[in-house]
């Protein structure tokens, strides 16, 4: 399906790419294995603040999962409060220009269906770097392996789904302040860092790339982080608002899969507000 700008879509859903590949097609497995992570984090790693934003992982459970759900952790008291989720990721499958919202009204995973939430969706499309285009969607993982989590930590809620291509900070960070929300929305960024390095190699570099996104510096390059854009998008956002970063995690396949020879780094981030 083509690119458009038009803010209607269609009421088919976007069915789940790789359940039973990247994580389990069982609703029940699924639920179990996602409690199992969830139960492993270590409590003093959650946050005293409730998170604006996350950055999490998105490979395989079996890979980044543990990384993932020292920042889903955070969400555990926020069940009621969290509304809507606005949900970024770097294009993996096709090349994007600027930043695709899917035709479909909602997305579905083993746990059930999530609607895509029309209206920050009519607000993304006003701007011009936003169009519609489901083909970027079909079977992008890095915002499905996410949805899991969110349908297992919270109540009812809505998504804004967007993989983000070639594009700008700055045009990332427009979009995100449109639908920014209050409490009730949370910013959620999908993104591994370092990809296919050797296990010491990628410690160094991903630790310099932890202590940039910690300081709210923009990253340089997408082989520090294939979601780079996305991230500099939400740092421009971070340093204009005043948020604070922190870091939770920071481990790569080589410490969850165990072959350390060609690696591929995970870190896991909450970015509170000011307190008022």
């Amino acid at each position: 399906m083509t690119g458009s700008n038009s803010d209607s879509y269609s009421s088919f859903h976007r069915p789940a790419a790789v359940a039973g590949s990247f994580y389990p097609a069982q609703p029940l497995t699924l639920d179990s294995e996602i409690t199992a992570m969830l139960a492993r984090v270590e409590p003093r790693a959650v946050p005293a603040h409730p998170p604006k934003a996350l950055i999490v992982p998105h490979a395989g459970y079996i890979y980044s999962g543990p990384i993932a759900a020292s920042a889903y952790a955070c969400l555990s008291a926020l069940r009621p409060d969290i509304r809507k989720v606005v949900l970024l990721g770097p294009a993996h499958r096709i090349a994007v220009r600027g930043l695709a919202l899917p035709q479909a009204s909602a997305f579905d995973t083993p746990l059930g269906s999530i609607p895509v939430d029309a209206e920050l969706a009519r607000r993304a499309l006003e701007c011009p770097q936003v169009q519609r285009n489901e083909a970027a969607h079909a079977l992008e993982h890095a915002l499905e392996v996410q949805l899991p989590f969110l349908q297992h930590l919270l109540d009812d809620f809505t998504l804004l789904p967007l993989v983000v291509g070639m594009a700008s900070a700055q045009e990332v960070a427009e979009v995100l302040d449109l639908v920014w929300g209050g409490a009730e929305t949370l910013i959620l960024i999908s993104s591994d860092l370092s990809h296919y390095r050797p296990y010491a190699e990628a410690q160094q570099l991903d630790q310099d790339t932890a202590a940039q996104i910690a300081a709210l510096q923009p990253l340089g390059s997408h082989e520090q982080a294939c979601g780079a854009t996305p991230i500099n998008g939400l740092l421009l956002c971070a340093q204009r608002r005043g948020l604070q970063a922190r870091l939770l995690d920071l481990r790569n396949s080589g410490d969850t899969a165990g072959d350390r020879s060609r690696v591929v780094g995970y870190a896991a981030f909450a970015f509170t507000e000011p307190a008022s």
